[in-house]
């Protein structure tokens, strides 16, 4: 078997946007319009969009939280996968990306779906625990400040309904580099794994998507 080498894993991940990754106009010109407007170049693909977007359908369906909305991109991915009354609550700590993130979920007809608040990811999902019902939670998404996933985690956890998803990208690395050169997540991914409420797994999948699954 070959080695994987730094030009077959950028062949790979070319090839999955090419064969998976269609997405119409709106989203097609999404993240072009957010770096014009001075927003980060940051963004899932569009395979990992379309992979959001099934593994939210294969869920109840009813509630999602996204932690790192930004342009809106993946929000838009995850709402189009809920059931038709679902909803999700995406959270942005950086108001100038909320209200550009707003704009896009009113363009995509999801506006009405989409609740956004501002604020660090950990306060907000401890404001969100006093709020919601336990188990009342879907989908989590976590695509945030990487030190911090555990704490999103860990937060969220009592939310998470018995067969709700926790998606969270970039666990093999970031732009920066890659896991084994201290990038990643790897405190991150080796917490969940062990946790014996989950199931988990993680794909090699641009920069690494986990998917775990509440089974008690």
């Amino acid at each position: 078997m070959a080695d994987m080498t730094p030009e077959t894993w950028d062949f790979i991940n070319q090839y999955s946007r090419e064969v998976f990754g269609s997405q119409d106009e709106h989203l097609a010109g999404l993240m072009e319009e957010a770096i014009a407007a001075g927003l980060p170049a940051i963004a899932v693909g569009p395979d990992v969009g379309r992979l959001l977007m099934i593994l939210t359908s294969m869920t109840r369906g009813k509630l999602a939280i996204e932690v790192g909305t930004l342009a809106g991109y993946s929000g838009i991915w995850i709402t189009r996968g809920l059931a038709p009354d679902g909803r999700l609550i995406t959270i942005e700590h950086e108001p100038r990306h909320a209200d550009f993130a707003q704009r896009q979920f009113e363009r995509a007809g999801v506006g009405d779906r989409v609740e956004l608040r501002h604020g660090g990811g950990v306060e907000v999902l401890a404001d969100l625990r006093r709020e919601l019902e336990p188990a009342s939670v879907d989908v989590l998404f976590i695509d945030a400040h990487k030190p911090e996933y555990i704490g999103y985690f860990d937060t969220a956890r009592p939310l998470l309904a018995v067969g709700a998803l926790v998606i969270a990208d970039n666990v093999y690395g970031i732009g920066s580099g890659w896991i084994d050169q201290g990038y990643g997540t790897d405190e991150f991914n080796r917490h969940v794994a062990a946790d014996p409420d989950f199931e988990a797994t993680a794909f090699p999948f641009r920069e690494g998507v986990l998917v775990a699954r509440r089974v008690s």
